[in-house]
Parts: C-alpha cells; structure tokens; sequence
C-alpha cells in the first residue's frame, strides 16, 4: 500500500509528525509526506519517509497563497497520480484538517483519516478525537493508531532524524552548549539584550558557546555572540544544524524549530517558553527539559505572533542566571 502523511505548517510541526510517520511506514510500502514549504527541511531528515511532496496551501501559515495562486486542482491532480491508498492528516489542536481532507477525497484517495472536532460528512473515514493532556507528538501517535497504524514494538516513540554530519570542522572540538536566540515568531524570542549577557555569563563560567541562526538572522546572532562566542549565523543548513546541536551538551532556545531539532538529536534543552502556545503540547519532547517562562502570565493560549502584553512579561523575568543555573543542571544529571 502506498500511504500518504500530510502535515502542512512549520518545521517543528514536521519533526513532531516523525514518530507518527514511522507508524505508518510499519504498514505501508512506501510512505509519502505532504508538507508546506517551511516544513520542507523536516520532512527531508524523518527516516522512513519515501518521498516529499512541498505545497503552499491556502490555509495555512501566516501569509498563505490565494486559491488561484496555490494551485489546488493540479494539486489534487498530483494526489490523484500517487494512487495513496491510505492518508493520515495531521494537524495541531486549533486546526481543522478538513480542506485536506477534501482535497484528498477529490484525488480520490481510499482511506483518510484525522484529528476532528468538526462534523466531516463524508470527508474522514477515521475521526479521531484528542485525548487530554497529550503533547502534539502523542496526539499525533494516536491519531495514526486509531487508523490501524500502530508503531513498531521496539519503537521508543521519540523524535528522530536521519543520521547527522560530523560538524566539527564548523564547531571545533569539544564541548560547548548551543544558544539560538531567534524565533519564528517574535512573541515567542527572548529579549537579544539577556541572550547576549547570558553568552557572556557562559562563558565566563568557562563553558564554550556557539550561537546559531538563519541567514536572516546574521546580525541577531552577531549580537548574542559578542566577542566570546562564535557564531554561526547563516552557516548551516537544517541537517548541518542537526549536527551542530547533536554534539551539543546542552542547547539553550525559545519555543521554535530548533528546540524540537535539539530533541530529535537527543540535546538536553533549556526552553525560554513564552506560554502563548501550551507548554503541555509543545515543549521539546523526550529529552531532558527545563522550562523557563512564567507559564500563566496574561498572553497564554492566545496564540499571538506579537506579544499583547507591554514588557514581554513571560519571558523577561528570565534572568542570565537563571539560564545558567538551567545549564549547569542539566550538564550536571547528563553526566
């Protein structure tokens, strides 16, 4: 049977889907992952994924495409041509999964299955209904078993990528802890002002610091690097970053891709949370954690991309020290 796992937004969302994903490889002969363009680099480090369809749809992200402009009916063509016999949709607990439903009952895929609150008609053959308490990676999980696709016996669970490049020509030998200061969303980003002292504070503490970031982020990570770190801003694609945070003792960031990354990798991390998203479904999963953020301050469960709250409450009572205490802790039970 050639299954189809769809999981349309952001690079962290790709790598929580891995788990699930390998569920469904346990049943099928060839797995496809249909994901957006931010969730492209993910995609391409999950084992057991066969192929990668890359599709901008008009329903999600922060500036989808129009209709016109995403091109649903060759799409659907696309789809049609994959003769999937089966098709597992992903979503987050405020999405709906029912436009991908459709879509894929127009390419006329056999068996599709999701996470719903809503009523589909005739659009889901399986409608799951989350259980409480479960982190996105779980919730994924038990939506791929309530379609039959339950996981290998020897499967722990965890994230997981492909395996990683030996980075240090890029980070040198030795220990050091990965700070990344940026964020896909600026309400979830500590202020660059404390991330910069805490680099400071870590390595005078005589721990060695790589700062890490996109290509857009080059003066973010020059910044936060100082004169006593080093930076790697723009220096590394999605699996050379892997690499990077593998070799890592720990890695220090807020709620966004490379936390996720960091665990997958099996990084202790020290997460900055701002609580806008609940830290019970996304904080990094399966690794040594400490949460960092003040988790009932007023912008939680708002979802928001900017705080709605003047002075960044949840994050800026976050001091250096308390990130360095963070640190130490974790460096400390790993060894």
């Amino acid at each position: 049977m050639r299954a189809l796992v769809v999981r349309l937004d952001s690079f962290g969302d790709v790598l929580l889907a891995g788990p699930a994903v390998r569920a469904v490889a346990e049943h099928a002969d060839h797995v496809t992952l249909l994901c957006g363009t931010q969730g492209e680099p993910a995609a391409r480090l999950l084992p057991d994924v066969d192929d990668v369809l890359v599709w901008a749809a008009p329903w999600e992200g922060v500036s989808p495409p129009s209709v016109e402009e995403a091109s649903v009916d060759a799409m659907v063509g696309r789809l049609r041509a994959g003769c999937y016999g089966a098709a597992l949709i992903l979503t987050s607990f405020h999405q709906s999964p029912l436009p991908a439903a459709l879509m894929l009952r127009m390419a006329g895929v056999d068996r599709i299955g999701a996470e719903s609150v809503d009523h589909p008609g005739r659009l889901l053959d399986v409608r799951h209904q989350r259980r409480e308490g479960r982190h996105e990676c779980e919730a994924a999980l038990d939506t791929a078993a309530a379609m039959g696709f339950t996981p290998n016996q020897w499967d722990d669970g965890r994230l997981r990528v492909v395996p990683v490049p030996d980075t240090a020509p890029l980070t040198g030998n030795g220990p050091y802890v990965v700070v990344h200061p940026g964020a896909s969303a600026p309400a979830r980003a500590w202020d660059p002002a404390l991330c910069a002292e805490t680099v400071q504070r870590l390595a005078d503490e005589g721990y060695r610091v790589v700062v890490t970031g996109s290509a857009g982020e080059r003066s973010l990570t020059r910044q936060v690097s100082g004169s006593v770190a080093l930076d790697l801003g723009g220096r590394t694609d999605a699996r050379t970053l892997a690499g990077v945070l593998r070799f890592a003792d720990a890695a220090v960031c807020g709620n966004t891709g490379p936390a996720h990354l960091a665990a997958a990798v099996g990084t202790p991390v020290v997460s900055l949370f701002a609580p806008v998203v609940p830290a019970e479904r996304w904080r990094p999963y399966g690794v040594p954690t400490v949460l960092l953020g003040d988790q009932q301050a007023p912008c939680a469960d708002t979802r928001a991309r900017h705080c709605p709250v003047p002075g960044h409450p949840c994050l800026s009572q976050v001091t250096p020290d308390d990130v360095l205490r963070a640190v130490r802790k974790l460096i400390e039970e790993a060894a």
